[in-house]
């Protein structure tokens, strides 16, 4: 069966089209395993150690941003990005469903622009600190990381959010899409 899109005929059981559903699919996920994690940190994560002594907030933050660097954190944390940008390449010849991938993909992008250029280097500085045991001043060490940190990731908890509705959208005209007889 075929649906036209507008510019071009997709096989609803052919190669094309699953192999487009599929990327589009493994992309939802990967945001959305993103977008709880920035939530998590945002709602439940930041609030309970803002409620801890300095050191303690110091030596948690910095064993997190240890254990968080690891396969399965990279995979979606990157797998989010790139997963997004192939479906939307995919997704050429079928201009509504592309559009909502392609604002997820800014969405995101944004959120992982804010990663590497504010959040990671509030990590490394932090761990460049030292041993929180051994510290002199924790206190100083965690007001100049808790108030930016806690507030860019707020910032990228909603756009990752934003990112995951999108491609929720996304999967719904897809489906309408591969549908016989709809047009995309």
């Amino acid at each position: 069966m075929t649906t036209d899109t507008g510019n071009k005929t997709v096989e609803s059981g052919g190669k094309r089209g699953g192999s487009a559903g599929g990327v589009l699919i493994a992309a939802t996920v990967a945001m959305g395993l993103i977008a709880g994690l920035f939530y998590a940190f945002a709602c439940s994560v930041m609030p309970a150690l803002a409620r801890s002594d300095d050191r303690v907030y110091v030596e948690v933050m910095q064993n997190i941003n240890d254990v968080i660097q690891n396969p399965v954190f990279f995979l979606s944390f990157l797998g989010a990005l790139l997963l997004t940008a192939v479906s939307a390449w995919q997704l050429r010849g079928s201009p509504r469903v592309r559009g909502w991938v392609f604002g997820a993909l800014v969405a995101y992008g944004l959120a992982f622009l804010l990663t590497v250029v504010v959040n990671i280097p509030l990590n490394d500085g932090l761990m460049d600190a030292g041993d929180p045991a051994t510290m002199t001043d924790p206190a100083a060490v965690r007001e100049e990381f808790e108030d930016p940190w806690v507030a860019w990731n707020a910032v990228r908890a909603v756009l990752c959010t934003l990112a995951l509705a999108l491609l929720t959208r996304a999967l719904t005209l897809y489906g309408h899409h591969v549908r016989p007889g709809r047009r995309a």
